[in-house]
């Protein structure tokens, strides 16, 4: 496999055998990150997505700052890199009540404009073992439990000497977020609903 192949890509073997560590500190849980299981340029689609939640209850948490990738052509069909700044924010677990994601497409073939929405309105909807989200917008009430504020990104999977933050866990109510990626080791919906419908539908901000 080449290094193109591979880039991005998590090693979730590593990964989760690190998490599995069991009482040590979030910067611990997620050191997996430090070690190239999470690349510091994402290749992502050319679309971003919205997910919110009456309810996020995570363990294991990090956050840094890390830049995703989009590969597309300008003008005269050249092939481009365009960057996105993502906060990056890792949990060893995580439970949304009530969650709902949506994408919204534009200008399709024969339709036009369309959204695909994945609900799950349960109070434990959706879970997810390490997850890993790339986002650009967080709104909601977040509490922090331990939380180290100000640590050095570079021992947590982002960029030496820059800004990072661990907690043993996050708790956020009324969460909307705006994200370019999420990857997980398992991600498991009850009473899921994937539904497309023409217009625009977003799980907020219409």
């Amino acid at each position: 496999m080449t290094e193109n192949e591979t880039a991005g890509r998590t090693r979730w073997t590593r990964f989760a055998a690190v998490l599995g560590a069991g009482a040590v500190g979030a910067g611990v849980l997620m050191f997996g990150l430090s070690q190239g299981a999470f690349a510091a340029s994402f290749a992502v689609s050319g679309q971003s997505f919205k997910v919110s939640a009456d309810t996020l209850d995570g363990s294991g948490y990090v956050q840094y700052g890390s830049v995703d990738r989009t590969e597309t052509t300008d003008a005269n069909g050249k092939p481009v890199t365009v960057g996105h700044a993502v906060a990056v924010n890792g949990f060893k677990s995580a439970t949304l009540g009530k969650f709902c994601q949506s994408v919204y497409l534009t200008h399709l073939p024969f339709i036009g404009d369309a959204t695909m929405r994945i609900e799950a309105p349960g109070a434990d909807g959706m879970h997810a073992e390490n997850m890993v989200v790339d986002l650009t917008e967080l709104n909601g009430d977040l509490t922090l439990t331990n939380p180290h504020i100000g640590v050095d990104a570079g021992s947590i999977g982002g960029a030496p000497n820059s800004f990072g933050l661990t907690a043993d866990s996050a708790k956020i109510t009324n969460l909307q977020q705006t994200a370019w990626a999420t990857t997980a080791q398992t991600i498991t919906f009850k009473g899921m609903h994937l539904g497309v419908a023409t217009g625009k539908n977003e799980c907020f901000g219409n």
